[in-house]
């Protein structure tokens, strides 16, 4: 019996360390950039870190998630139909794939979203709003529903629908911005509405975060102010709303009315201490703000600073003892990777030694693994005194197809990175 019993004990400790390492989401287990991984290389080859395999995907910028050992992409063809394609994670091998017609081209074609894996199922959302719940053991959908159409939604947003399915509870919630909408929760196993609040004045790509507000948590979600680019008609500007939402009901705890970003497109970041930072481009940079309670129990947002020296366009900040880390680069500027402190002051800038263009970063085993947005991977010690490249591997060549701006993935020492035409596995660990 004792036998047994350790048996059974080392058996779970194995099944939860398989799990620790997965990366079943937009931005890994925790939703925050961190990977649980151990053991990765401090220094690399000359010629790089081995590349496992690399296999042919449509062009886009939607990244994989990782879970027992199989990677799920939700890849798209021809301004034709979205795909969910099935890949072993040791071999590259396409084990299934599920397509569903979804015609449309917007600028910057392509896929735009990462999926969730929530025990056997998997959410994901795509180009025309699209969302599945496709059962990952028979392949198949267990039900859709469309967050645009379904809401009144008519023409598609500039660059289409780019919504990264978060998993609260018994809910699958995403931020819809159609006519009849401005955020939805579905029941994650039905389909059903469970909630969903009136639209918001202008549109967002930003996926919803989850934040703790005095030990509760709160659904954080970012509204772009109004696109000057594209407002024609010369509409009245209309500034953006960082908003705290209450995830069983909808509920909006508070609402920062100031926050100036044409395309919001990076989640907000739980800073601790009842803080949220959120970042963009174009060109407001970073806003950071206290939330508190008031003696009636209702919440209010103060601005603890705004600087336009820090910032992502594609991507939420990665935190880092205290620290925060970003890749700043839109059409007017070029400042490379970032660090800041909390009080909202830059320590360094890249700029273009070495170049950034909406690359993507993992904080793992205290080592940065961060993609330059075109050709090359590096390996980063994380340091506000300075950028500091332990290794570099100009992994993806010199082809028009090495713009990556997708999200990376990693699992077991595993670094997954796609650009417009190809998905890569890297072993960055021992």
């Amino acid at each position: 019996m004792k036998r047994v019993l350790m048996f059974t004990l080392a058996l779970c400790l194995s099944i939860m360390m398989v799990n620790a390492q997965d990366w079943p989401q937009f931005l890994g287990p925790h939703r925050n950039s961190y990977s649980d991984d151990k053991g990765l290389l401090r220094s690399w080859p000359a010629n790089g870190p081995e590349v496992l395999w690399s296999i042919e995907v449509g062009e886009g910028y939607g990244g994989p998630a990782i879970k027992d050992g199989k990677v799920y992409l939700l890849d798209r063809e021809n301004n034709e139909s979205d795909i969910m394609r099935c890949f072993d994670l040791s071999s590259g091998k396409e084990l299934w794939k599920y397509s569903y017609s979804a015609p449309g081209e917007v600028p910057y074609p392509g896929s735009r979203s990462v999926p969730t894996i929530d025990g056997n199922y998997l959410y994901s959302c795509g180009h025309n709003g699209d969302l599945y719940c496709i059962d990952i053991n028979t392949h198949q959908p267990v039900w859709h529903k469309n967050i645009w159409t379904d809401f009144g939604g008519g023409k598609l947003p500039m660059w289409a629908i780019a919504q990264c399915p978060l998993i609260y509870g018994d809910m699958v919630i995403l931020t819809s911005q159609a006519p009849e909408c401005g955020v939805v929760a579905y029941n994650k196993m039905t389909g059903a509405v469970v909630w969903k609040t009136p639209k918001f004045p202008e549109e967002t790509y930003a996926s919803p975060s989850v934040a703790k507000i005095d030990g509760q948590d709160q659904i954080i979600i970012i509204i772009s102010s109004t696109n000057m680019y594209t407002n024609r008609n010369g509409a009245p500007k209309v500034m953006g709303r960082i908003m705290g939402m209450e995830p069983k009901t909808g509920k909006i705890l508070w609402t920062y009315n100031d926050w100036e970003c044409m395309i919001s497109v990076p989640s907000a970041t739980d800073v601790g201490n009842n803080k949220i930072l959120a970042v963009g481009g174009y060109e407001r940079g970073a806003t950071m703000l206290q939330i508190s309670k008031n003696s009636d129990g209702t919440y209010k947002a103060t601005e603890l600073f705004t600087t336009e020296e820090f910032g992502d366009q594609t991507k939420p900040a990665l935190l880092i003892d205290n620290y925060f880390y970003a890749i700043y680069r839109t059409v007017n500027r070029r400042d490379g990777m970032c660090c800041m402190d909390m009080n909202g002051n830059v320590m360094w800038k890249t700029k273009r030694s070495p170049d950034f263009e909406k690359g993507s970063m993992i904080y793992a085993d205290g080592l940065i693994l961060a993609t330059d947005g075109m050709k090359s991977l590096y390996l980063i010690e994380p340091s506000p005194d300075g950028f500091k490249a332990l290794a570099k591997a100009d992994i993806l060549g010199e082809s028009a197809g090495s713009q990556n701006w997708a999200p990376i993935a990693l699992s077991d020492g595993k670094l997954l990175i796609r650009n417009q035409d190809r998905m890569f596995c890297v072993k960055v660990s021992k």
